[in-house]
């Protein structure tokens, strides 16, 4: 997290230097997400001002793009083909620092407000990820499977574009809601907010998000992690046993 905020800093640092430039004042309606076991989903409002120095109106042509993005991990992508009539994995890849979760709003589609450079710097949009393939495949088959990886994030609903989610109002306050699916990955998160002006990155800030689980939840995912061995047994046991008691159950009626 440090060494994320320590990028975003950086990238930024070039933006300070003009005082005479707007800043943001940025917000989460949560910066703690709980995960226990009636949890369904959640809704995350990304908020917050434009100040513009010495009082100036707002001006128009102004937008707002947010991203809001999990911890990155290692993934390994693989390719399925029918062999001999049986679905095989045939091909893999392997990414280094993959976000677990990634999503992006903005108050027009991102194409029209930051050309392709600028957009592969903040990582506006999925197909600017900065996956980091492991692998030395070539180039055709590396972006092959970055596009199948994708694709399957944004079916399991943890990558998505929203290019029409930022509401701005007179110019000043912005607002965009991110939906937080029930699967969501846990961990640390940050909530970018960037301004953007004549597709130039102008302003930036970041609010960090915490996603948890808790209760009971929390307890078979740290026995998951801590005691694999125990709780593989553990697990296989239970099912036997249940398996069993239903068995026995139908026997008798």
């Amino acid at each position: 997290m440090r060494a994320a905020r320590a990028l975003f800093v950086a990238l930024l640092a070039p933006l300070a230097i003009g005082a005479t430039e707007p800043k943001l004042v940025p917000d989460v309606s949560q910066s703690r997400i709980e995960i226990r076991y009636s949890f369904t989903g959640a809704e995350l409002l990304l908020f917050g001002a434009i100040i513009y120095p010495g009082g100036r109106a707002p001006r128009e042509g102004t937008d707002i793009a947010v991203v809001l993005k999990g911890p990155v991990q290692p993934l390994v992508a693989r390719e399925k083909q029918k062999v001999a009539g049986i679905w095989m994995n045939v091909e893999s890849a392997r990414f280094r620092s993959a976000p677990s979760f990634y999503a992006v709003a903005s108050s027009r589609p991102l194409s029209k407000l930051v050309d392709e450079r600028t957009s592969a710097i903040y990582e506006l949009g999925l197909n600017n990820l900065q996956l980091s393939p492991g692998t030395g495949a070539p180039l055709d088959v590396q972006r092959r499977f970055e596009a199948g990886l994708i694709d399957l994030m944004r079916r399991h609903q943890l990558y998505f574009e929203d290019p029409d989610g930022v509401k701005i109002s007179e110019g000043v306050l912005y607002r965009a809601r991110i939906s937080i699916p029930a699967r969501v990955p846990v961990g640390d998160y940050t909530a970018e907010t960037f301004l953007i002006q004549d597709g130039r990155v102008i302003a930036g800030a970041v609010r960090e998000v915490r996603i948890e689980k808790l209760g009971f939840e929390r307890f078979v995912a740290t026995a998951a992690e801590r005691w694999s061995f125990a709780y593989g047994l553990t697990a296989v046991s239970l099912s036997l046993l249940l398996g069993w008691a239903g068995s026995a159950m139908f026997r008798r009626g």
